[in-house]
């Protein structure tokens, strides 16, 4: 009998409805999640106001093309570029998508100035999707096994070290950072208050374009709209999607200045990409979260749920290190701590292990503190249970 492909390890469980934080399986039974669907449900599940949104909008009209204007995707520009600083926005379906436009607009931009052999700085650690262009931009020898030869022009530098990008400023093939602002999937890695900076100030030097990936830190996780507006940078091309809508796909590529102008008719597209119905979606998740103060919430409660951990795992050797900006909470054991997953599930609790020894932490923005203490407790009494 056919089925599904097996390049997902899947957790003996399947869920059949949830409402804000909580999930409920086939039996019933409820689960707190504290992933959110690995950062995508910042609303929580069953948000009203994305329902209504996508009901009315599956009333009127799901797709048209991008040969024709669609309202919906203006307006949802609009309020990005107005968020995140940027002058035009396009849309795709993924995060993945939304980082080969970035990628193919800085190749292109480079191009424009006569360069033939463009490079992009990435970083090791990185996570930045599993297409050919964006798992070659990626810095994790581990997901690339299997799938040579990779796409050229990357060069790969150490996360959180501005004298390895300092470095290539005399070679003149170089045309962008690639960054994220904070490693998701390379275990919560918070760099120092100054890098952004340092990078961005580098990239106005050279004529290089700072592009950032948001797709897991943007849409108020991180307790702003974007995790580099925390030290006030401002990037060239930003990337978005995972919490962009709620759930439904979508990405987004924005661009400011000379990056905004770059990507011309017949360069770059997307069947899919700015559909009405995810573009309803998306409109509706910004909206929530401006009138329900959802940014200040992440901060507060990450806040809160940060000194907790501290509080309860102070005197635990095992633990190396508990990372967090607002609703990005990375918990470092000095043992791989895979199984915890299963154990946290047995609790009625969903998380995530990454980089074989973070827990990682993404609740939804709608968390309160009440639900905080929930997961400070259960997840503190099995790291202490997992690490006698």
């Amino acid at each position: 009998m056919s089925g599904l492909m097996s390049n997902y390890t899947r957790l003996p469980i399947s869920f059949r409805h949830g409402k804000g934080c909580w999930l409920s399986d086939d039996a019933g039974e409820k689960y707190l999640d504290a992933l959110s669907g690995i950062a995508v449900c910042g609303l929580g599940h069953a948000h009203p106001a994305v329902s209504q949104a996508i009901k009315e909008q599956a009333d009127l009209l799901l797709h048209t093309s991008n040969l024709y204007n669609i309202e919906p995707q203006l307006q949802l520009a609009v309020k990005l570029n107005a968020l995140c600083g940027t002058d035009t926005a396009f849309f795709c379906n993924s995060g993945a998508e939304a980082n080969e436009a970035a990628i193919k607009l800085a190749r292109r931009y480079g191009h424009n100035r006569g360069i033939t052999n463009a490079k992009i700085i990435v970083m090791e650690g990185a996570f930045h999707g599993r297409t050919l262009a964006t798992l070659s931009a990626t810095g994790n020898d581990k997901i690339k096994e299997g799938f040579t030869p990779l796409v050229n022009g990357f060069v790969q530098v150490p996360y959180n070290d501005v004298d390895a990008v300092l470095a290539y400023s005399n070679d003149n093939d170089v045309v962008a950072i690639l960054v994220e602002p904070i490693q998701g999937e390379g275990g919560i890695n918070i760099p120092d208050t100054d890098y952004l900076g340092k990078l961005r100030a580098l990239c106005n030097q050279n004529n290089w374009l700072l592009i950032t990936d948001e797709i897991q830190t943007g849409i108020g996780r991180s307790g702003q709209w974007l995790s580099a507006q925390q030290n006030g940078i401002q990037a060239d091309v930003i990337t978005l999607a995972k919490g962009l809508a709620n759930g439904v796909p979508i990405g987004a590529c924005l661009a400011q200045g000379d990056a905004s102008k770059v990507l011309v008719p017949g360069s770059h597209g997307s069947t899919f990409g700015g559909n009405p119905l995810a573009c309803r979606a998306a409109l509706a998740v910004i909206d929530t979260i401006q009138n329900d103060n959802l940014c200040a919430n992440a901060a507060t409660i990450g806040d809160y749920l940060h000194k907790g951990f501290a509080t309860r795992l102070a005197n635990l050797a095992a633990v190396v290190n508990i990372r967090s900006q607002g609703l990005l909470i990375g918990i470092e054991l000095d043992r791989p701590c895979a199984e915890l997953v299963s154990h946290a599930l047995k609790k009625h609790l969903l998380i995530n292990v990454t980089a074989e020894r973070v827990i990682r932490l993404l609740p939804p923005l709608i968390l309160n503190q009440s639900e905080a203490d929930l997961i400070i407790n259960t997840v503190s009494d099995l790291i202490i249970e997992f690490t006698k």
